[in-house]
């Protein structure tokens, strides 16, 4: 077996530490932050500062195919969550009546949990893995390598404790991690990257149900957006929830939103957000702004093959994917996974590089780039505030339509929790069928309707 060395401690370090480790193999975690996450969820979640992971506290959402990975490959972990607050929510239970069952339902559930809760389970299990090592205080400054036929091969790295040898290392450090400098400090050609600017702001803010009130209004459908501006629900742990209102880059009104009165008010305008927070939520945060996000896909292989051996990322550090969606996670945990399942197949060769290359672009790339549609789409909207037509008006049909159609829903569903591409979800006949009827029922029907007007938003943010 392979004895694995990981760069990061955020979720996918510390899951590709804790997978490799149930594979058999060693693993070292080595992360700069001077702690591990704990059980103390509302400290750590609100008052842990960590200037290298600014989205710890954005809302995450933790989509089917995470949740099955956890339930399949690291079922303590998924309890622990479960014991810890977390809450599942099947997709399906939209409708009163939920439809008869189908092979693969049972993946389309959601595990509702902020980040916090995520990462303290982890380190959990960690702490009592026998192959598994966290060095917490303790930063990668270096790689070793040594010369290869057709790349650089790393063979480990280096940290204030001094050198540490490794059959493979995993940069998990994320898009602001550091790896890539470290790489060209050690002769090797650059990351081929693709980036995408998604023009979208985010503004965020955090609340608790009232004791006694388990659960949030089942509807309305907890996204909704207009022609200008979207506002979504993220229903977490413990009674927790966040409003999250999104607005282009160049909106004049964005800097409004960070106001809690501004931003409150501008929330209750869309369905979602006076639904939940008419139940009397308390605020648990200010308003928490990122924006500037992109798409950003980074490869360790170029047309020459790969850039350097014995070292693969995961997570951000290879697919960076804006939060609309809710993928990173998911995706995340893939990539663990697959390391832990291949570390001992010569970790060092290029072959091993290439064929983890092969397939990130085969299992990871296609959801980036369904992303990458996505936010255009949004951007674009947001940008010129026009109605959309053709095609974009049919996508938006679909979405709508599921909401009412149980078996649209279930499309929409698999793609939602990448159990299946939308390609292939969409193009069903059946599906296409639902939703053309939908369509020819409502010849009036203007997508992104939901919300204020421009005029009323403008007088929202003005205070």
């Amino acid at each position: 077996m392979a004895h694995v060395l990981v760069i990061g401690g955020g979720v996918g370090g510390l899951a590709t530490t804790l997978l490799a480790a149930r594979h058999g193999h060693t693993a070292e975690l080595f992360e700069r932050d001077t702690r591990a996450p704990g059980a103390a969820l509302d400290r750590d979640f609100f008052g842990w500062h960590r200037p290298g992971v600014p989205q710890a506290t954005q809302p995450h959402a933790l989509l089917g195919a995470a949740r099955t990975l956890l339930r399949d490959e690291l079922p303590d972990v998924h309890a622990e969550m479960l014991r810890l607050g977390a809450r599942e929510r099947h997709e399906l239970d939209w409708f009163d009546v939920r439809p008869p069952e189908r092979p693969g339902d049972e993946d389309l559930v959601m595990l509702q949990a902020r980040r916090i809760v995520l990462e303290s389970a982890l380190a959990t299990a960690l702490r009592g893995e026998p192959g598994a090592v966290m060095h917490h205080g303790e930063p990668v400054t270096g790689l070793l390598t040594e010369p290869g036929a057709a790349a650089v091969r790393v063979t480990g790295v280096t940290t204030p404790a001094g050198a540490r040898a490794a059959d493979l290392v995993v940069d998990a450090g994320g898009r602001r991690g550091g790896v890539e400098r470290l790489l060209a400090a050690a002769g090797c050609r650059p990351a081929a990257v693709e980036r995408h600017r998604t023009g979208l702001a985010y503004f965020c803010r955090w609340y608790r149900l009232p004791e006694g009130t388990d659960e949030g209004p089942r509807r309305p459908w907890t996204v909704t957006g207009g022609a200008f501006a979207g506002c979504a629900v993220f229903p977490a742990d413990n009674r927790v929830f966040a409003v999250t209102l999104f607005v282009h880059t160049t909106d004049t009104t964005r800097s409004a939103l960070r106001d809690p009165a501004v931003f409150e008010a501008a929330a209750r305008a869309f369905p979602p957000g006076a639904a939940w927070l008419d139940l009397g939520a308390e605020p648990l945060s200010g308003v928490l702004a990122t924006a500037s996000l992109d798409n950003r896909w980074s490869s360790l292989v170029d047309e020459q093959g790969p850039v350097a051996t014995g070292l693969v990322p995961v997570g951000d550090a290879i697919t960076h994917t804006n939060p609309t969606l809710g993928q990173g996670t998911s995706l995340a945990l893939w990539a663990a996974r697959r390391v832990a399942r291949t570390a001992h197949r010569d970790p060092g060769s290029v072959r091993f590089a290439a064929e983890y290359h092969a397939w990130a672009v085969r299992t990871l790339k296609p959801w980036f780039d369904f992303q990458v549609v996505a936010d255009a789409a949004i951007g674009e909207r947001f940008a010129t505030r026009a109605g959309r037509t053709g095609t974009a008006r049919e996508v938006a049909a679909l979405f709508e339509c599921a909401l009412e159609d149980p078996e649209v829903m279930r499309a929409r569903a698999r793609v939602r929790h990448l159990a299946e591409p939308p390609e292939r979800a969409y193009a069903d006949p059946e599906v296409r069928a639902r939703v053309a009827r939908w369509l020819a029922a409502r010849p009036g029907y203007a997508p992104n309707a939901v919300g204020p007007d421009r005029e009323a938003w403008e007088k929202l943010t003005a205070g």
